[in-house]
This record gives structure tokens, sequence and C-alpha cells, in this order.
């Protein structure tokens, strides 16, 4: 039988440990650590010669109330499982990473209480600035944000029209590039299963499609026309509801591609086929959209690009406040839509 061996506890190291070391006071310690004021280089030597021995680890905490930054931002999400959330919280990460920035990311259902609560745990750990990516904006959240306009911050979406910085989307181009798309096609009777319709991003998209439909002058179906909540279960209850009815569609916009991969099962399940029998688009063009079946055909938008401009954007804000130079001006930085067409719109004869 095998033995089992304790290491005894080691006691981390203390900068009074390195100090004593190295010869010197603490505050010269404390200097060389956190360059803040010259120090002899036979000296700096000794002192990084007693950490590296001891192995000290300054405190993060006490790191930061000497050089005014943490090194950390906060990112408020309305959910981090849907794949498009996913890929640009990603996205930021590395992009944190490579600067070498934390990030604590908070998760808030569009649920007031919880950005309230997150954003007074964010204010708590001071972190240098603040992403926001809630996907709606309730009067109650925009007020919550309000109080917390002295924390550099990015809105990363649609969002508000405050002083904030917003990094606007452009979903109405993407919703008038989608359907525009089956329109040339060849497609005339055209359903759209777009999200709720009180909601921003859903409204803006449905525009799109309106005015696509409307510059080819053909009929908007009310009966091809559903609601869902951006999730595939939605996408899928949706198209059987279309797929209820006596006179069916040629091709159907999914205003993003979760549901549109709903939508695909709806129809395979009733034995038609995407694209023979109908076509289907989606919107935004995630990571899994191309090993769909068929392969989707969707409105890109990069969410790479996204999270580093919303990253950069905000570490200028952080730079600018640590300089007390408050003079900017608003920023808005458009991300703007791209078809990219794959196998799952027919092109009708």
């Amino acid at each position: 039988m095998g033995k089992i061996f304790f290491r005894e506890n080691q006691i981390m190291a203390t900068i009074k440990d390195v100090a004593k070391m190295a010869g010197v006071s603490t505050t010269t310690v404390s200097h060389v650590i956190n360059k803040t004021r010259f120090v002899a280089k036979e000296t700096e030597e000794a002192v990084q010669h007693a950490i590296k021995t001891l192995k000290y680890s300054p405190s993060a905490v006490a790191r930061s109330l000497k050089v005014n930054t943490t090194k950390s931002i906060g990112m408020i999400v309305t959910t981090s499982e849907a794949p498009y959330f996913a890929e640009i919280i990603h996205a930021v990460e590395e992009h944190c990473y490579r600067q070498s920035y934390s990030l604590f990311l908070c998760n808030t259902q569009n649920d007031p209480e919880k950005i309230k609560n997150h954003l007074e745990m964010l204010v708590k750990k001071r972190v240098d600035g603040l992403l926001v990516m809630c996907s709606e904006y309730t009067q109650t959240s925009l007020d919550l944000l309000s109080n917390f306009s002295n924390l550099p911050m990015v809105v990363m979406d649609w969002g508000p029209n405050s002083d904030t910085d917003v990094i606007e989307d452009n979903s109405f181009m993407g919703g008038y590039l989608a359907t525009k798309h089956l329109i040339d096609c060849g497609h005339k009777k055209i359903g759209i299963i777009a999200g709720e319709l009180s909601k921003t991003t859903a409204r803006t998209r449905y525009e799109g499609f309106d005015k696509a439909m409307t510059e080819a002058n053909l009929t908007i179906n009310k009966d091809w026309v559903m609601e869902g909540h951006f999730e595939p279960e939605d996408g899928y209850e949706c198209m059987n509801k279309i797929l209820a009815r006596t006179e069916l569609p040629t091709a159907v916009f999914c205003c993003n591609d979760v549901m549109a991969l709903g939508a695909i099962s709806a129809i395979t399940e009733k034995g038609l086929h995407v694209p023979d029998d109908i076509s289907v688009i989606g919107y935004d063009n995630i990571h899994s959209s191309r090993f769909y079946a068929p392969p989707l055909t969707t409105i890109h938008q990069s969410k790479s690009r996204l999270g580093a401009q919303a990253v950069n954007l905000l570490f200028e804000r952080i730079s600018q406040k640590d300089k007390n130079d408050l003079s900017h001006e608003q920023s808005r930085i458009d991300i703007h839509p791209e078809l990219v067409i794959r196998k799952s719109v027919k092109t009708m004869l």
C-alpha cells in the first residue's frame, strides 16, 4: 500500500520579508513593484532577487490602491448561454487577456434587480470600466446605468440613447438584406419568424423585412408572421404554426440562427425539405450555422470585431478618466451586417 505524504503549509512571504532580505524599507519595495519612483539599479536588483527567492506575490487589492487600477473590467449581459452572446463574450475575454485584463461576467436575464446587484458588486470590486450588452433596456435599467455614469462604460448593442458610448449593430439593414436576398432569388411568398416585436432588435429586423417587401410590391401575409423569443423551440413552434396553414410560403426569414434551426427541424418532421420545398435564411452567422443541414444562409455580424472594438473603446475611456480628461464626445461605432450565402435558400425558376 502506497504512502501518503502531507506537505507542511507554507506561509506566504510578505512585503516585510522581501524588505528584510533585500536590506531596504518596505516603501522601497513598493516603489520597485509599482514603478512609482526611481530606485537605484543595484537596489532594484536586490529587491527583485528577494521577490524571486521568496516567491513573493503582491496583493492585487493593495497594489490596485497604489496605482488606482485593478486591471479588470465588468461585463453585464442578458445571458451567456445563447450562442450569439457566448461568441461575443469569448471575443471580449480573449481581447482582455491579451491586454492583461481580467473580466467579471454577470448574467442578468434582463432582471432589474440582478442588474442593480451586479452593478453594485462590480463597483465594490473597483473595476476600471464596464461593458453592457443587455439586448433590451427598460426605464428601470436605464436609470440604474445612469447612476453609475462616473464609471467608463460602453454599450455593445442597440441599447439606450444616453451619454454612454454605443456600438450599433444595424439590425434594420440586416433584416432588409436577408429579405432582399430571398426576393432576388425569386421568392414572392415569404414568411418571417421574428423575436418579440415589442423588443428593439426584433422590431428593427422586422422593419427591414417590411421595407424589402414593400419595395418589391409584395404583400405580407399575416398568417406567416410569427413572434418568438430567439430560442430554437420558438423557431420550431412558430414554423409548425405556419405549416398548419392552408397556403405555405416558399421561404421564411428567421430573425436569428437558432430559431432557423428549430424551423428546419419542424419542416423536416413534416416530410418537407429545405430548400427544395421551403427556403430558410437566418441571422447572426453563429459558428454552428455552417454545420446545419443544409448549411444555413444567414446574415453575418462579426462577433470578434464587435468584441475588440468594444474593449478598445472602453480602454480609451479608462485612459481618459485616468488623465482626468472628461471632455470626450459620445462615440457610436457601426457594425455592418453582411449576407453569407450557403445552401438553405433555393433560387426559383
